[in-house]
């Protein structure tokens, strides 16, 4: 897009400190932070709130974004989530239970990353936050030294944002990541998907089960109490058209079952699809005034129930850096962020590979890899230092 031409366009100009690009949870969470920070922001998305809010994912936080929520006064989950305080690993026809809350005195809630946006959105409607969705054509520019976001709403008119930091919170497939010039990308590709479904039934069992058969991975989630998530491993090339209900049903009873008569309870399924996943980190996260954060800066196999826990764990440290930066003065405090955020996800990108490589059958794989495999989870499950690490990855570590 030519920018002079689409200067002359611009029918208004904004001044606030941060914009930012992305008003999902991430963006959301942050923009709310700020607020009580005393940090003006915008939002910008080219979604649109409906699309964003009935888009149905799952999810599961660690205590420490629940913390965030809650103090920040947001804390709807405390009523309408479910707190789980263990989870199954299942291997060898049989559950193992590890109970975080006797290992590591935590636990964690499942709590729809979909019921989070619609919070937060909420509650920054309340507090009067602009808020864009809708729009399209967005561009960030001179992020080096005067950052600005240009658009198009919904009814073809041009604005233009004039802000102090710009946050990159747009998601995977957003363009913020590659404005960051230079930068160093890791990738880490598994050849397998998990088939995913939400099927209307009661619950099978309270709490999410792991489990690792012959046949590949599965996991036992939940939704509501008439309606649960389930998954299966899978090749990324499946069609889920291709499977009807009862093959769904008998391939998820099979990876399940065992010498203790384990049986889920069967409904009709009203949702299938197959979900691709990858390891990705970029580096650094910050560019000149621009910043990233959450999937825009890094991407986790769904394996360790990380993604949004780290999209809020780098919202927690970077709501501190702005401030800092913008209301002290301390313009240090960007060149810091990339390494205190990385911190974490480094930690939480191996948790998730090690949670994936140990429960996830690898086509072609030897017998010995298969009985290692198994001695891991037995490792896992039949120590309490092995369970412990589980149970701190999974519930989230301590600090920021």
């Amino acid at each position: 897009m030519n920018n002079t031409s689409l200067s002359e366009k611009i029918t208004t100009s904004t001044r606030t400190r941060v914009a930012v690009v992305g008003g999902g949870p991430a963006g959301l969470m942050l923009s709310h932070l700020l607020y009580l920070a005393g940090v003006e922001s915008v939002v910008v998305d080219n979604r649109t709130e409906h699309a964003i809010g009935t888009t149905h994912r799952a999810g599961i936080l660690e205590h420490n974004s629940v913390s965030l929520l809650v103090d920040s006064g947001v804390d709807r989950v405390l009523r309408d989530g479910h707190r789980h305080e263990g989870i199954a690993l299942r291997f060898g026809g049989v559950s193992h239970r590890i109970d975080f809350e006797d290992l590591v005195g935590a636990s964690c809630w499942l709590y729809p990353q979909t019921d989070v946006f619609l919070d937060l959105h909420a509650r920054r409607t309340a507090d009067q936050g602009d808020l864009r969705y809708g729009i399209r054509d967005t561009e960030v520019l001179d992020v080096l030294d005067r950052p600005r976001v240009r658009y198009t709403d919904q009814e073809g008119a041009c604005h233009e944002i004039v802000a102090d930091l710009v946050v990159g919170s747009d998601g995977s497939r957003g363009m913020c990541r590659d404005l960051v010039e230079g930068a160093t990308r890791y990738f880490q590709e598994y050849p397998f998907a998990w088939f995913g479904i939400m099927a209307q039934t009661a619950p099978s069992v309270p709490e999410l089960v792991y489990a690792r058969s012959g046949r590949g991975f599965a996991l036992v989630s939940q939704r509501t109490e008439t309606v649960q998530r389930l998954y299966f491993q899978c090749d990324p090339t499946e069609d889920p058209a291709a499977w009807s209900d009862d093959r769904i049903w008998e391939e998820l009873q099979t990876r399940l079952a065992g010498e203790d008569g384990f049986r889920l309870n069967e409904g009709p399924v009203l949702e299938r699809t197959v979900l691709p996943f990858r390891s990705f980190v970029q580096t650094p996260m910050r560019h000149g005034r621009l910043l990233l954060a959450g999937d825009a800066a890094h991407t986790v196999p769904p394996t360790g129930a990380k993604g949004l826990n780290l999209a809020l764990a780098d919202v927690r440290v970077l709501a501190e850096t702005i401030e800092r930066a913008l209301k002290a003065g301390d313009e240090h405090a960007l060149e810091e962020y990339t390494g205190r955020a990385l911190a974490r996800v480094w930690k939480a990108q191996h948790f998730s590979y090690w949670m994936t490589a140990m429960l996830h059958r690898i086509e072609g794989a030897s017998a010995f890899d298969e009985q290692r495999q198994l001695g891991e989870l037995a490792g896992v499950a039949g120590s309490r230092a092995g369970s412990t690490y589980l149970a701190e990855g999974y519930t989230g570590w301590p600090g920021h």
